[in-house]
């Protein structure tokens, strides 16, 4: 589902998205709409790819239209300020459902790359094992890997920390402050994110 009647309209008509993916070619079975109703209607699996602070506004419209059963997917990273929720924990809270029907996906993947067919993994995690592995064999393709796991807090919070050291990392770019200080940033940041997720489950 797409804000703009104009880009939804792109899409549909040309199979691109002009404005964020220009020379992308997109797959034939892909429809956009403006209509929430309509993109939720039946669906097995809802994705949820906002701007995590606008998670909990945007699904509270959203909850009553959301089919039976359906499985909330995460793409996002981070958590909601104030309350400090993941973002699982903010579907959960707003949804309303318990938490083997919501799921996350995490890369670090770049969406053009994955747009454009390019290889990738990622990481697919539900409390339920079987419904992540559902939500693996629906997004698996020959170029799109993902992995299950069933540590979703391991993962959401992997994803928003490493977000932190890239930014970390960019910002060294920008200065000019060379390789070595970009390679301290990630080791320090991996040695780091490690100790806080030593309790994570492994993937499988």
């Amino acid at each position: 589902m797409g804000r703009r009647a104009e880009l939804a309209d792109a899409v549909n008509s040309t199979r691109t998205n002009p404005d964020y993916l220009p020379g992308v070619e997109l797959p034939e079975n892909l429809t956009a709409t403006t209509d929430a109703a309509e993109a939720a209607a039946g669906a097995d699996f809802t994705v949820l790819a906002v701007p995590s602070q606008t998670l909990r506004g945007n699904l509270a419209d959203w909850a009553p239209l959301l089919a039976p059963g359906t499985v909330l997917v995460s793409l996002m990273k981070g958590v909601e300020l104030g309350s400090a929720m993941r973002m699982s924990e903010v579907i959960e809270d707003v949804a309303k459902v318990g938490a083997d029907r919501i799921a996350v996906v995490t890369g670090p993947n770049l969406a053009r790359e994955i747009a454009a067919r390019m290889p990738a993994a990622a990481v697919v995690a539900c409390t339920d094992e079987a419904v992540a592995q559902r939500l693996q064999a629906a997004c698996h393709t020959p170029y799109f890997r993902p992995y299950t796991n069933t540590d979703v807090i391991g993962c959401e919070l992997g994803g928003a920390v490493k977000n932190v050291i890239g930014l970390a990392v960019g910002i060294a770019d920008g200065m000019g402050l060379g390789d070595n200080a970009k390679g301290s940033l990630i080791t320090r940041g991996l040695a780091e994110t490690t100790r806080l997720g030593s309790r994570s489950a492994p993937t499988r």
